[in-house]
């Protein structure tokens, strides 16, 4: 429990909310680098489809490092985030995650992939720490009724930072530090990265000056052994986050690779990446839908009022961003329209709702595979909007129920982020044998599993009041 004199505390906590949703802005943006680095790499280090998600695995595969490090210890000695207090655990984050962005520059220098992939990795531990102090923070920021309003809106401006990062990050790496002759070179990726460093540092700056609430912990109960996964929802649950990251970040960086292929649009990596923005772009509409879409305290008119809104002013955000016509996103709005019936017929039942959507990517992208053109495009890109709430919703079905192995339980959840490693590692294998529009198989036996774990916490969990976002992929 938090300290009675912390909890009778009246403060305001919007500056300490800005300033942490800054900082899930960038993380979301240096996130999604990762599918503008993909492609660049590839024809820079002559390399397979499978050695270039080897970009994919050493970052996520940091995810499932830094969590069972931590994971080890908190069952061990405790909490270590509970002794060291939010803060410092947030800096030191932030500073692992500027030093991955430092190290580009002699990977970039030396031109040499190896040490990219190590740059990535370090990169990846930093945003480990974040994912488990950044989250559990903003929902203390505030009153508990309200955690899951906050959790979502920080979310969005992450999904925000990943719709940005295909058009501004492609264009400084593809367009504005590449070869004057238009070839490609290493050296296009030192500055930028020195750029996104130098930001983190800032963020650090400005968090270390702001004035933060310190949430101090009473004494904990250190539960040893592997009791959580006595629960078999846990267990499911585990390997849905798997597949659900695994999922989402296959196709995110199969996208422009996927656009190029002469069946479908032929686009090279300048055009592509502004669609690349739809996909992630989709994911930011479906966030703030959510976070309408799943307050209970709203009445459905309400409700439809709102997201209306909301995905009308979101969409002209994304139509300002990307450089495409109107024409050219129109499409866009069909996806909008289906993602409002999913939520109506979901009733905000996180499980319900995860089924749905998980079933109408699995349609999107059997589609896409056996479609050409424009279909076979908007079918991927569609599934952006669709992926939105599964993080929050698997992670929240996941941990229900759990009682004093919650915490064990969501290190147990935050490992599974380790899917964003070999899923697009299997779809690379696939892509070098069969082709890339054959290789999106494997994402929709992913989302196979989603759409059944859905259905089986549906059956047996029953409606789960809790909806809270723990998400920063």
């Amino acid at each position: 429990m938090i300290n009675k004199e912390v909890q009778s505390q009246s403060r305001n906590y919007t500056v300490p909310l800005i300033t942490i949703t800054l900082l899930f802005f960038m993380w979301g943006f240096i996130t999604c680098m990762n599918d503008i680095l993909i492609p660049y790499l590839k024809q820079l280090f002559n390399l397979t489809f499978f050695e270039s998600m080897l970009v994919q695995f050493c970052f996520f595969g940091a995810y499932f490092i830094g969590s069972l490090i931590y994971f080890l210890i908190s069952i061990t000695k405790g909490d270590p985030i509970n002794k060291l207090g939010y803060k410092k655990g947030i800096l030191f984050g932030i500073f692992l995650a500027a030093l991955g962005c430092v190290l580009f520059y002699p990977a970039a220098t030396f031109s040499y992939y190896p040490l990219f992939l190590g740059a990535l990795f370090i990169l990846g531990l930093g945003f480990t720490v974040l994912q488990i102090t950044a989250n559990a923070y903003v929902s203390l920021l505030g009153s508990e009724e309200s955690a899951s309003s906050r959790l979502n809106m920080t979310q969005a401006f992450n999904a925000f930072g990943t719709t940005i990062a295909p058009v501004l990050g492609g264009h400084l790496i593809f367009e504005f530090f590449s070869s004057p002759d238009g070839s490609f070179s290493a050296v296009a990726t030192r500055i930028p990265y020195l750029i996104f460093a130098g930001i983190l540092l800032l963020v650090a700056l400005l968090i270390s000056r702001v004035k933060l609430p310190s949430f101090q912990m009473g004494e904990e109960e250190v539960v040893k052994g592997w009791g959580a996964l006595e629960f078999s929802h846990l267990k499911f649950g585990v390997f849905a986050m798997f597949c659900y990251v695994g999922g989402e970040v296959a196709v995110g960086s199969f996208i422009i690779s996927f656009l190029e292929q002469p069946q479908i649009m032929g686009f090279n990596e300048i055009i592509s990446k502004n669609y690349l923005s739809l996909y992630w772009g989709g994911a930011m509409i479906g966030r703030f839908l959510g976070a309408i879409s799943l307050n209970q305290s709203l009445s459905q008119s309400k409700k439809a009022v709102y997201m209306l809104g909301a995905a009308g002013a979101v969409f002209l955000v994304i139509f300002s961003i990307v450089n495409l016509t109107f024409s050219q996103i129109s499409f866009f709005l069909v996806f909008i329209a289906l993602n409002f019936v999913a939520f109506f017929v979901g009733k905000a039942a996180p499980a319900r709702t995860l089924s749905i959507f998980a079933a109408i990517n699995v349609l999107l992208l059997i589609s896409a595979m056996v479609n050409h053109g424009e279909l076979a495009m908007y079918s991927i890109l569609g599934i952006g909007i669709f992926n939105s709430i599964m993080f929050s919703n698997i992670y929240t079905l996941a941990i229900s129920g759990l009682g004093k192995y919650t915490s064990q339980g969501s290190s147990l959840v935050v490992m599974a982020i380790l899917g964003g490693a070999i899923v697009p590692i299997f779809q690379g294998y696939l892509a070098d044998q069969f082709g890339v529009q054959h290789s999106f198989i494997i994402p929709v036996f992913c989302y196979v599993v989603i759409l059944i774990f859905g259905a089986y916490c549906t059956k047996y969990l029953g409606h789960v009041e809790s909806t809270d976002t723990k998400s920063g992929h």
